[in-house]
């Protein structure tokens, strides 16, 4: 295979880094935490004029209309700067799939407030319990006149609180079938309760009280469960470049501190044991961004649902295993600094132990290898 990123994908990564590392530096990034709402906001300007906010919204909506490889290097940026911006939720839990499956109306309403910065987006796919994704907690009833009323709760909702909208698979009743919605959370009938995570991000449980939405908030491009399968795939990749990020920018770090910080009149990286550890974060980022590429490849070229959701899973395992893994290493290596909270490095391991959960974890995501490969 051919590792190598085109001239276009070099040229969408070298501007999210520079956009990330000249708006998200340590300092803003900790006084953006102190905000209400946790939303670095000029970053999101920021991001909109540069055009990252489109990179894979369509041309014709004022996007860049570029595929998940390069939406997966953009948020590989966000995670070295561990930026506080909801830009996952939107880009991929939001506008790619209005973008893939909404009506025209859903699609002139969104996708160019999103590419322009003036829309946030969101998505439930989180459930109660097993957390099952194709058992969904709302239900959705519909109306003599062709619209819906949606009834239930969803936890763990990112970036709920400062979004205008959110994309909500329902279970159909008097049926097995699923839906999928878009819903204003300025509707009658929509209640969010915030809380903070572990990496200080604001998520929301979102309940709907006898919601409706019109007939063309539904998305109808393809059957509820295969939408809610799509969405779910590029949920996890987009989650694994996040905790990727976080890990290269934690492990430079951690190389850093280790060759200024002299013990008994040498760097500490000169003694081996350290060598070793930070070879072996070397090592577990190294696989973390193959199979990240792998399954963000896959998905732009068009390959079988079953191939897609197979790398989806092992590259979420390698973000979420290995994560913990280097995450855990970078902390040691810095020894006290590490726990020192005016430190940045522990906002790395934060974050990627936020991620490591987040559309199932190591564990999870080795059923789910185990499962395609018994079948």
């Amino acid at each position: 295979m051919n590792f190598d990123l085109s001239e276009s994908q070099e040229t969408v990564a070298a501007l999210a880094e520079q956009v990330f590392s000249g708006s998200a530096d340590a300092d803003r990034v900790a006084e953006v935490e102190r905000t209400a709402d946790r939303f670095d906001r000029e970053l999101w300007a920021a991001l909109a004029s540069s055009d990252l906010l489109g990179v894979a919204i369509g041309e014709e909506y004022g996007g860049l209309g570029l595929g998940m490889v390069e939406t997966a290097l953009v948020l590989r940026e966000q995670g070295r700067r561990v930026a506080p911006v909801p830009l996952w939720p939107t880009l991929v839990l939001g506008a790619m799939p209005i973008a893939e499956f909404g009506t025209q109306p859903l699609r002139d309403r969104w996708l160019g407030a999103v590419a322009s910065g003036q829309a946030v987006l969101t998505g439930a796919v989180s459930e109660w319990g097993a957390d099952d994704a194709f058992s969904p907690s709302v239900n959705a009833t519909r109306l003599s006149d062709g619209s819906w009323e949606l009834t239930g709760s969803k936890p763990a909702v990112p970036g709920v609180g400062v979004a205008d909208a959110v994309v909500v698979p329902a279970r159909v009743v008097d049926g097995d079938d699923l839906a999928v919605f878009v819903v204003g959370l300025d509707a009658d009938g929509v209640e969010v309760a915030i809380s903070e995570t572990t990496n200080r991000e604001l998520h929301g449980e979102l309940t709907l009280r006898s919601v409706v939405v019109d007939k063309d908030a539904a998305l109808d491009g393809a059957d509820g469960r295969t939408i809610v399968e799509w969405m779910l795939v590029r949920a996890q990749t987009a989650v694994a470049a996040v905790a990727l990020g976080c890990c290269e920018e934690a492990t430079a770090m951690a190389a850093a501190y280790t060759s200024q910080r002299e013990q008994f009149g040498r760097p500490l990286s000169t003694n081996q044991g350290v060598a070793m550890r930070a070879a072996d974060c070397y090592i577990d980022n190294d696989c973390m961004r193959v199979t990240l590429l792998q399954a963000a490849w896959l998905i732009d070229e068009g390959r079988s649902a079953a191939e897609i959701a197979d790398a989806a899973a092992v590259a979420k395992w390698w973000s979420a295993d290995a994560g913990q893994r280097v995450v855990h290493a970078t902390q040691h290596l810095h020894g006290g600094m590490g726990a020192d909270i005016d430190y940045p490095v522990h906002r790395y391991f934060l974050w990627v132990k936020q991620l490591e959960n987040t559309f199932g974890g190591g564990s999870s995501q080795l059923a789910a290898i185990g499962r395609a490969l018994a079948g």
